[in-house]
């Protein structure tokens, strides 16, 4: 059986998981139904309730420790061309040259 394309990444190796549709490139998952545009009407905002979008730089409001690592992120830091997601860190971006995933609460726009 043949599913549509992702919407958020445009891969075309999704697959039916139970209910929803799941892309195993980015982890975007959705309704069979529901359209590119019903998934983002969801407006995320930085800690101070400023709307934020794909491209945004944000800087750092607060420390932040690496999950796993003995590593920090120090406030201040500037992260350049954030691109939004669903779930609880909603924000993807790299910092140093590594892939994170930060939550909107920790960052202000730039």
């Amino acid at each position: 059986m043949t599913y549509p394309a992702c919407p958020q990444c445009a891969s075309e190796l999704v697959y039916h998981d139970g209910v929803q549709l799941v892309c195993p490139e980015c982890g975007h998952e959705w309704q069979e139904g529901e359209s590119a545009s019903s998934a983002e009407t969801a407006t995320v905002t930085d800690a101070h309730g400023t709307p934020l979008s794909d491209g945004d730089s944000v800087v750092l409001i607060k420390d932040l420790k690496i999950k796993g690592s003995s590593q920090v992120i120090k406030q201040g830091t500037k992260v350049k061309s954030i691109r939004l997601q669903d779930g609880d860190h909603n924000i993807a971006c790299k910092i140093d040259g590594s892939a994170m995933n930060l939550k909107s609460e920790f960052v202000k726009k730039a």
